[in-house]
């Protein structure tokens, strides 16, 4: 059984931003979802073109780096979430809300869809 996916809440990923330490952000929404509202610097991995990023996954993402996950709501991160604790990722949180909650309690400038 896989282990539980912690959760990370808008207003900690923001807080989290501040802070110098380095940390991997990753993206899965589409494209056209990223050119409405992107938080960057970020690791753009649209789920729908896992055959193209998959396979050398490992050379692109640190596996025991801090990883923090987001999507539109939060249900696509928590299943890029599962997929990389599966892959021996060992320090990966999703984004609760996903990139809208971030735009409506953190950024209203982030445009929303």
């Amino acid at each position: 059984m896989p282990d539980e996916i912690p959760q990370i809440t808008v207003e900690q990923l923001a807080e989290r931003r501040q802070r110098p330490e380095p940390f991997q952000l990753v993206d899965v929404r589409e494209p056209e979802e990223v050119a409405i509202a992107a938080l960057a610097p970020c690791t753009h991995l649209p789920l729908s073109q896992f055959p193209q990023w998959g396979p050398s996954l490992q050379q692109t993402l640190d596996p025991h780096a801090e990883t923090i996950v987001l999507c539109h709501h939060g249900i696509r991160s928590a299943q890029m979430c599962q997929w990389l604790q599966n892959q021996g990722f060992t320090n990966v949180k999703n984004v609760a809300g996903g990139i809208d909650a971030y735009a409506v309690v953190v950024d209203p400038a982030l445009g929303r869809y």
